[in-house]
């Protein structure tokens, strides 16, 4: 019994931190992340962007168009 529910509160996760793409897979429902492995920084802070949100895809389309205050990075 408490390996059907082991099984039920903590899942098999696959993390993979590619350099184009970061995938998180979970067992039974296969890939649930597939986001570009991209962060927008505020220079000199080094603060992630938007509270912590301008990662992957968001980020992305910052990169080579963000003002000098903001640096995007693989």
């Amino acid at each position: 019994m408490f390996r059907r529910l082991r099984q039920w509160l903590c899942p098999d996760v696959a993390i993979d931190l590619g350099t184009a793409n970061t995938l998180v897979a979970i067992q039974g429902m296969g890939i649930v992340l597939d986001e570009p492995s991209v962060v927008a920084l505020q220079k000199g802070t080094r603060r992630v962007l938007g509270k912590g949100t301008a990662v992957g895809k968001l980020a992305k389309q910052m990169l080579g168009r963000a003002p000098d205050s903001i640096t995007a990075v693989r």
